[in-house]
């Protein structure tokens, strides 16, 4: 059985190492350091998930997930929004702005696992 494919798209090395490291064991992992290198992975790779953090430079998580949405190849993998917004309402508005799912930082690794598992 092939392993599922998750991109990882986070500015930060040390929340990609986290992720990596909670995910590994049991799927592949791909990482960007950007959004737009995330949207250029994905479209090459093809994931099966994307994990996408929202505040980034050269492209951020909403502007990534829009083109995304907009490729045909991409517009129906799984993406869920990994972000340190978590006051009340931020995780409404991005299920509204079509992310999947929300994950807040800093990350409950039981909780990656689950969202993970669940979308997968």
């Amino acid at each position: 059985m092939d392993s599922k494919r998750v991109l990882v798209v986070d500015d930060n090395d040390k929340n990609r190492k986290l992720v990596r490291l909670i995910l590994q064991k049991e799927y592949e992992i791909i990482e960007a350091e950007d959004g737009e290198q995330g949207v250029r992975l994905a479209g090459k790779t093809v994931p099966d998930m994307i994990l996408m953090d929202i505040q980034m430079p050269v492209m951020d998580g909403s502007e990534a997930l829009k083109q995304l949405r907009a490729n045909e190849i991409t517009a129906k993998i799984p993406v869920i929004a990994l972000t340190s917004y978590a006051m009340m309402g931020d995780k409404d508005r991005f299920l509204e702005e079509g992310f999947d799912g929300y994950i807040s930082k800093p990350l409950n690794t039981r909780e990656l696992l689950e969202i993970v598992r669940k979308h997968l």
